[in-house]
């Protein structure tokens, strides 16, 4: 006799709900993986920025704001009538006369806001010779002592007593009498043929650099910080 066997399938009752639920999760995973997929990033979420990124994004804007306003009143103050005065040259004068003036000149003077008004003072002449070449000049104490008064050494910047004034131009004519004809330091044009030189120059070359070189530090260090906070932002990873 052969034998024979009769096919038995056992099924537990837990074992298909398993199997259901594990394919369930594969699918759901699949699902939601499939669906960050093909969403697109949201871009336009705005990602937050700590307080210190904000302080030196302002410090930044600040110093550029404070360069420019240095360039505009330094430009104005300095480096305008430095390119419309006179170029002038180094050389040596020598005092020949002084005088001070029977007549006094009018003049607008101001100290201040609260201190306007007209007064006169005593004009104080200076003459002297250009060593180098031997000509005759008179002498003022800057550029803006020419541009104010092209007869006078210098103006008072305000108003005091009279006694006082005549009395300072007074120390000004001994000093130079005391010269006794020694050579100082002086500036002159060499290419106009004005008579005008001056004894100390407003503005040279270490006060225009000056000018030109902390307003611009500071517009170079306004932008660096403010570029270098722009570049530190994250970027979303898509």
């Amino acid at each position: 006799m052969q034998p024979f066997s009769i096919p038995v399938q056992i099924t537990l009752p837990g074992g298909r709900r398993r199997q259901g639920k594990a394919a369930s999760s594969a699918s759901e995973r699949k699902r939601k993986v499939d669906h960050n997929d093909g969403d697109p990033p949201d871009v336009h979420k705005k990602l937050p920025s700590s307080a210190g990124e904000d302080r030196a994004m302002l410090l930044g804007f600040a110093m550029m704001g404070f360069s420019v306003l240095m360039f505009f009143l330094l430009g104005i103050t300095i480096l305008k009538p430095f390119l419309l005065s006179t170029q002038r040259e180094e050389s040596n004068c020598t005092v020949v006369h002084t005088h001070v003036t029977d007549d006094w000149v009018a003049w607008a003077f101001t100290c201040g806001v609260d201190c306007q008004g007209q007064g006169q003072y005593p004009c104080l002449q200076v003459f002297v010779t250009l060593t180098h070449s031997g000509q005759k000049a008179r002498l003022h104490y800057n550029e803006e002592a020419v541009q104010i008064n092209s007869k006078c050494f210098y103006t008072p910047k305000c108003h005091r007593d009279r006694n006082d004034l005549l009395s300072s131009a007074l120390d000004i004519k001994e000093f130079f009498d005391h010269k006794n004809g020694t050579p100082f330091p002086c500036f002159y044009s060499p290419e106009s043929q004005s008579e005008d030189v001056i004894l100390i120059k407003k503005y040279d070359q270490m006060v225009i650099f000056h000018c030109l070189f902390w307003p611009s530090l500071t517009l170079l260090g306004g932008a660096d910080c403010w570029h270098g906070e722009i570049n530190t932002v994250p970027v979303p990873t898509l």
